[in-house]
């Protein structure tokens, strides 16, 4: 067994989690442990992000204008305090990124910016359309080496967080490369685990966003807030096959170059559901995924079940301009956009719901923090385009200094992590746990997906506990053998199990359309759900609490 102590103990080694260490070492705090599933840095979401990051940076623009417009996104649900946070600390972390030679782009002394869905003018900046994620890594991953007080260990599991007396002081899991326990003492643990959209058949993220955060913070006695709120990228890549690509960089072409969103029939068809693109792309996510699903309901669908996207209006010297070396990757593919339409369609690319926290980033429970995808509230029920580098970010800063400085809890006990210590160090019974990850996957996507109704979730309930039976309460097989994929997929699935509970379950209890949750047997917006829905418990049983949304100061 490997048994760490620490100060603190950052969870996820993302965005969020590398700035969270980095502050926390700013700060003073005299250790700090940063793991990570994967590789420190090259894990998660933000390493992938191709696009932008919004912040309110130009001196004719003020982050008031950029919190009005994540406001009118939420539909009504944001918690100000939060949103205020993501965009006034969202201007400090994005220009020391710039100190720090991100590389951002430039237009002589100023960042250029474009003008990203749901924004009232351009500030959305960039390194470059494709490459703006693995750059935000990579200049973190640089600044980690200066800090000596960080340590950096990958290819751990984290399965359970140890509580004593209602104070987390550490957690407990596995090292994915030995197969053996790992036990961390912590005075302080920061969740910087991102999102869940791997509970999706199609989805944009990693391999490693099972949703594990919220699923630890559940156990622990945190609280989720809006787990409903499922955003779905309406454009993700569909057709032809495109190997060595990110299935969402249609976005940056889209909105920079004008693309044409057409039906089968080629017929443009956004302005039939409320929404304009005017030649640019301007239409907000949620209804952009409405109006394609919509289509191809109707009938009007492309070949492979989508919509087409159309650049063939755009001449092959402005597309190499804006793409470069890009557009020689697409011609390897096969793929010539002065020639060939492609398909897109609705993919699951991010969670506005997520622990509930305050502007300090404390969960209800003491010892725990949270930062980044992990966090509900600032959001709302529909992610601004821009908003999640900036969010990781400016949450990891916040996330990192209150850690540096929280007050010392009870000492770690081992008893107390004796129930998850026996579990990752039990042997059971042999099993095919990737087919019951696919098999979770297809039931949300087919039953809670970007649009759901009662019979459909109540088919996604009962596929849950169907495979919540299968999964048996031990993993397959024996601990210490190296990279046990099975075994890994068990533990994935304890988790993933728990957090699409908690989607379906606060789905059903919400009777309404907003955001990202559409239900298509109450298609209007009420007023009398204006109000955010808290969620507690665990598997064996959850609960839900309606609370109003904390009105703005």
């Amino acid at each position: 067994m490997k048994h760490f102590t620490t100060e603190v103990l950052v969870i996820g080694a993302g965005g969020a989690g590398m700035y969270a260490a980095i502050e926390a070492s700013r700060q003073g705090a005299s250790d700090i442990l940063l793991l990570e599933r994967s590789l420190i840095g090259r894990g998660g979401a933000t390493v992938m992000a191709q696009m932008t990051v919004a912040a309110a940076l130009d001196e004719e623009d003020d982050w008031r204008h950029h919190l009005a417009d994540t406001l009118a996104a939420g539909r009504g649900l944001c918690d100000p305090a939060l949103a205020t946070l993501l965009c006034e600390v969202g201007v400090d972390v994005i220009r020391e990124m710039e100190g720090w030679k991100v590389g951002w782009a430039r237009d002589g002394n100023r960042l250029r910016a474009v003008q990203a869905p749901g924004h009232d003018r351009a500030r959305c900046v960039y390194v470059d359309f494709l490459s703006t994620g693995p750059a935000v890594s990579r200049t973190l991953r640089a600044q980690l080496q200066k800090h000596d007080r960080i340590r950096r260990t990958g290819d751990v599991v984290v399965t359970d967080l140890v509580t004593q007396d209602g104070h987390v002081t550490g957690a407990v899991g596995f090292d994915i490369a030995h197969g053996t326990p790992v036990v961390i003492e912590a005075k302080a643990t920061i969740l910087a685990t991102g999102g869940l959209t791997r509970l999706y058949r199609r989805n944009s993220a990693s391999a490693h966003m099972s949703g594990d955060g919220f699923a630890l913070a559940l156990r622990a006695g945190a609280k989720l807030l809006g787990m409903e709120f499922v955003q779905f990228f309406p454009i993700g890549h569909l057709a032809p096959r495109m190997v060595g690509m990110d299935p969402i960089m249609w976005d940056p072409f889209r909105y920079k170059l004008g693309g044409r969103l057409l039906n089968g029939e080629r017929e443009e068809f956004i302005d039939r559901y409320g929404g304009t693109d005017e030649g640019k792309y301007t239409t907000t996510r949620d209804l952009a995924t409405y109006a394609i699903t919509q289509e191809v309901a109707a009938g009007r669908g492309s070949p492979h079940g989508g919509a087409w996207l159309s650049f063939r209006h755009v001449p092959a010297e402005e597309l190499r301009a804006a793409f470069g070396p890009v557009i020689d990757k697409l011609a390897a593919n096969g793929i010539d956009l002065t020639q060939n339409d492609i398909e897109v369609a609705p993919i699951a690319h991010y969670h506005m719901g997520g622990v509930q926290v305050d502007t300090a980033m404390r969960t209800n429970i003491p010892g725990l923090f949270a930062a980044g995808e992990v966090v509900g509230g600032a959001n709302g029920a529909n992610r601004l385009s821009g908003n999640a580098i900036t969010e990781a970010l400016a949450f990891g800063k916040v996330a990192g200094h209150e850690a540096a400085h929280a007050a010392p809890g009870p000492a770690f006990s081992m008893e107390a992590a004796k129930a998850a210590l026996a579990l990752v160090s039990a042997t059971g019974p042999m099993r095919n746990t990737a087919a019951l990850v696919a098999k979770l996957q297809a039931a949300m996507a087919d039953h809670a997906g970007p649009f759901r109704d009662a019979a459909g979730l109540a088919r996604a309930a009962a596929a849950i506990a169907e495979i919540r039976a299968e999964t048996g309460d031990l993993p397959p097989g024996a601990p210490g053998m190296p990279f046990d994929l099975a075994r890994l997929d068990w533990f994935d699935l304890r988790q993933m199990l728990l957090v699409a509970d908690s989607i379906v379950t606060a789905a059903s209890a919400r009777t309404e359309s907003r955001g990202a949750h559409q239900r298509t047997d109450y298609p209007e917006t009420s007023e009398d759900w204006r109000l955010n829905l808290l969620l507690s418990g665990d598997e064996n049983g959850l609960s839900l609490t309606r609370i109003s949304v904390p009105e703005a100061a």
